[in-house]
């Protein structure tokens, strides 16, 4: 059976458990040893804890539609009671969660098994995933490569084979962004789809959402199904969906007109290889019926772009302030990267209107993308996820001259900002990959983002499944494979 584990879904290796075929101890020993191999060959995990995942196992009470399927969450926020939480954050080293995020909660009650965490970069602040604290997370399509950020470690594991799905979050891109550097699936649900909690219901401000990464369309809208809804003091809720995700999935999709859009709202245009995956999935999207027009929202990507550094270098700034309050002493620059300490200076200084002016271009740029649909009649847009193939490491790192990490950051997932700060929903579809190289005998993946209303992440789902049929990618295997 272990032969076959990475050839399974997450829902099929429940499967498995539930007909007895295999334990769940057994796959757990299974993910452990891959994640062990992945380790030493991309630094992919931040922390592995399979004592905790035994204890869970023996305490009998697993249950629900993954009991048994061992599980990863990323290292940011999102706590395992007794589990290593840092941030990716030389500040943090050593911190233990107390109690279990509210998302880890309905992770558990699906009857997921945790038994390690994911890198980030420190905060979750940058596109690649490389810290001071736990080094390079490496791509397995090419281990000189970034594997993305801010969830990096969790899409490389799925990717080498270590689990089929994995935590992730974003707050601007950082489901999707490492999905497409991978080539995973990655969902962005809507703002208010899915907890923060417990101590907080959103994250900047709003920007920042969870969900997983995953090799299937299947297990993203499994888990979305297990892990929607309120939280307790919820301010906002997102619509609730029509019928059950994964329902979505046996449906044929009904024809689409789609926009697809290609220069992003800062300007940047994709590269040779990025608009070859565009042009390609345009043709895949005509021949199964769908209109494809080129055609993009008119959005103000420069003070978009400044109102979510101001947002994002406040929130930080108040994060540090208040855990150097509650341990005794004010977090010190050394214990933080260079670039997360200019925007935690830039954060204590932003003038409390100019925080008020960044909502307002958010609810602004919201209000001019749905009137862009409706006056094209789109259901939803198209743009590459990444505008170039994943870059060397280091080029976008938190320790990286600030220039020129501005510079590649600005020019590499400009699409992808914009729908946390509309709050709508966009995913990633792992549908094109380069041509090969020296590095990458492979070639390297490069994701395709498609964007749809507030609120209708089952219409993504739905188109999902319909591209997975007809352009399948959980057959391919990267040169750094444990699987």
């Amino acid at each position: 059976m272990f032969g076959e584990y990475a050839d399974h879904d997450g829902l099929a290796l429940a499967g498995l458990v539930k007909d007895g075929q295999v334990k769940a101890s057994e796959l757990l020993e299974a993910a452990v040893s891959r994640a062990e191999a992945a380790q030493a060959r991309i630094n992919c995990f931040a922390a592995l804890f399979p004592d905790l995942a035994r204890e869970q196992i023996a305490a009998g009470t697993l249950d629900g539609p993954y009991a048994g399927v061992p599980f990863a969450t990323k290292d940011l926020a999102v706590g395992v009671k007794g589990a290593p939480l840092t941030g990716g954050s030389v500040a943090y080293k050593g911190t233990i969660a107390t109690e279990d995020a509210t998302l880890t909660k309905r992770f558990r009650a699906a009857g997921l098994v945790f038994f390690g965490s994911t890198t980030t970069p420190e905060y979750g602040l940058t596109l690649t995933t490389e810290s001071t604290l736990y080094g390079q997370t490496r791509n397995p399509w090419d281990r000189t490569r970034i594997a993305g950020g801010s969830s990096g470690g969790a899409a490389a594991a799925v990717a080498a084979g270590v689990l089929p799905v994995a935590h992730a979050s974003d707050g601007g891109g950082s489901i999707r962004i490492p999905a497409a550097c991978c080539g995973v699936f990655g969902l962005k649900p809507s703002r208010g789809r899915t907890p923060m909690g417990p101590s907080r219901t959103e994250g900047w401000n709003g920007l920042s959402t969870v969900h997983v990464v995953s090799r299937t369309v299947r297990d993203s809208a499994a888990l979305l199904d297990l892990t929607h809804g309120p939280e307790t003091g919820s301010r906002y809720i997102a619509t609730p969906p029509a019928r059950p995700y994964l329902s979505e999935l046996e449906r044929e999709p009904k024809r689409l007109r789609i926009a697809l859009w290609r220069t992003a709202p800062n300007g940047t245009k994709p590269d040779a290889d990025a608009t070859a995956g565009l042009e390609a999935t345009a043709k895949l999207l005509e021949s199964l019926g769908h209109v494809v027009v080129e055609a993009g929202p008119m959005l103000n990507g420069e003070l978009l772009g400044k109102s979510a550094l101001f947002t994002i270098s406040a929130n930080i700034a108040a994060q540090l302030d208040e855990y150097g309050e509650a341990r005794g002493r004010p977090v010190g620059e050394d214990e933080i990267e260079p670039i997360t300490a200019g925007m935690v200076r830039l954060g204590r200084t932003v003038p409390m209107a100019e925080l008020a002016k960044a909502n307002n271009a958010f609810i602004t740029a919201a209000i001019h993308y749905e009137h862009f649909l409706d006056a094209g009649g789109f259901d939803m847009t198209l743009s590459p996820t990444i505008h170039r193939a994943p870059d060397l490491l280091g080029t976008m790192a938190l320790t990286a001259d600030p220039q020129k990490m501005g510079e590649a950051v600005a020019g590499f997932a400009p699409h992808c900002a914009v729908f946390n700060q509309m709050g709508a929903p966009a995913m990633s579809v792992p549908l094109h990959w380069t041509a090969p190289t020296a590095t990458a005998p492979g070639g390297l993946p490069i994701g395709m983002m498609f964007g749809a209303r507030y609120g209708l992440e089952g219409l993504l789902l739905n188109l999902a499944a319909q591209l997975e049929r007809a352009a399948p990618w959980a057959h391919r295997k990267p040169p750094e494979w444990v699987g």
